[in-house]
């Protein structure tokens, strides 16, 4: 007998099959169909109810369909959704205010995706280096770190090191170096050498996608002390780890650090629809004139009603203190779980990773599907660790039920 549909009208098996069938397969996802979303929580379209630990990659971090985010949208798309930046809109003005305040910065270039804001950050950053440092035209170098991700456009998989994002997909695009992550020293070493044609250092604060990598306390504001001595911009992409995700607004706060060009994405929206942000000072910004960049979306009206509300959000309901409160207590309890699969236990607030040691045939992915079959999902990264990142909106009450799924897991292992 089929079993009845709650959510929609297509069962998570004809859902994966037409995936299978008419997607590309760029992706391995977990399998697990989901339809509907509220707060921590998703279900698949037969019902099951599960805790969403991924947060669609930290993009909800207010909870799925947050009702002031949603609120929101819906009353600006009764209205106007799109002037493209031909002309004014009566809303992008009144994000741009709001957004430079919210982060105290001078100026903001509203995107879409984040790896548009990175290649805006990119554009921005030589610009900068030629108009105002004086590197030779065509001569200016980027900095990066090994292990990085910041999307998967061709020019910045150029600075990838990870062989799925860059094999079979040259030539690659010139002008890039990548230094050692957590790594100071091997920056000075680099600038000494070779500083007068850097523009700027690119860094994630805490690498995601590495599986939750988290530097030595110190490390950014070490590269950003260096960066300042040879004229060098510090760039800081916190479209996984900024808007509270780490225990802070922003996880540069924990150095102390300001970046000079901050790039923004994911929970800027809270899930809601593609809005990214690059912020950074006049100085800065004002080297990019009118049509030298751009994008028919970015800075749309919705986008700008929705990403208000989101940051709203992350404001009124103090998600960064509850991150960082939560987040010790996740990791203190992680910490007690004993078992030989489980070696380490790594983050900074609701941004965690556990690292698996394979055993008897199983790893990352067979965990996962065993947190799956009891009511947690999440997703492996470099087949031995997990990263688990629930919404900023679970209650301790929740976490408490997600850690007794996780350590009963292990206990069946």
């Amino acid at each position: 007998m089929t079993e009845k549909l709650v959510y929609g009208e297509v069962s998570s098996k004809t859902a994966m099959e037409l995936e299978e069938k008419y997607g590309a397969h760029n992706y391995s996802p977990l399998p697990v169909v989901l339809a509907k979303g509220e707060g921590p929580f998703v279900w698949d379209p037969e019902g099951n109810r599960y805790y969403d630990f991924l947060s669609a990659y930290s993009a909800v971090n207010q909870g799925h369909s947050h009702p002031h985010i949603v609120n929101a949208m819906i009353e600006q798309a009764k209205i106007m959704t799109l002037t493209s930046r031909a002309f004014f809109n009566n809303k992008l003005g009144e994000f741009e205010k709001f957004i430079t305040e919210f982060f105290d910065y001078e100026m903001v270039l509203a995107m879409n995706s984040g790896a548009e804001a990175v290649e805006t950050a990119m554009k921005l950053a030589r610009r900068w280096g030629y108009v105002k440092k004086g590197i030779p035209e065509n001569e200016a170098v980027l900095v990066f770190c090994d292990g990085n991700f910041h999307g998967r456009t061709i020019t910045i998989i150029s600075v990838s090191t990870d062989p799925d994002c860059r094999t079979n997909f040259g030539p690659y695009t010139p002008g890039f170096v990548t230094v050692p992550y957590d790594d100071a020293d091997a920056l000075e070493k680099y600038l000494n050498e070779n500083g007068k044609k850097v523009a700027a250092f690119f860094v994630e604060p805490i690498q995601g996608e590495a599986g939750v990598y988290v530097p030595a306390d110190g490390y950014l504001k070490k590269c950003y002390d260096i960066c300042k001595k040879h004229n060098v911009l510090f760039v800081a992409d916190e479209i996984q780890s900024g808007i509270a995700r780490t225990g802070k607004l922003l996880a540069c706060d924990w150095d102390n650090v300001k970046p000079d060009i901050l790039i923004l994405g994911k929970a800027l929206s809270g899930g809601a629809m593609p809005v990214s942000a690059v912020l950074s000072s006049k100085d800065i910004m004002l080297t990019i004139k009118p049509g030298e960049h751009g994008s028919t979306y970015g800075g749309n009206p919705l986008a700008c009603a929705v990403a208000t509300a989101a940051l709203e959000v992350v404001r009124d309901e103090k998600l960064a203190e509850r991150s960082q409160e939560l987040g010790i207590y996740f990791r203190d309890e992680l910490n007690k779980i004993k078992h030989p699969m489980l070696t380490k236990v790594r983050g900074k607030g609701l941004l965690n990773a556990i690292i698996i040691e394979p055993k008897d045939k199983k790893e990352a992915w067979d965990v996962c599907v065993m947190l799956k079959e009891k009511g947690l999902i999440c997703k492996p990264t470099h087949r031995h660790i997990i990263r688990l990142a629930p919404p900023l909106v679970i209650t301790k009450e929740q976490l408490d039920e997600c850690i007794e799924i996780i350590k009963s897991v292990f206990d069946e292992l």
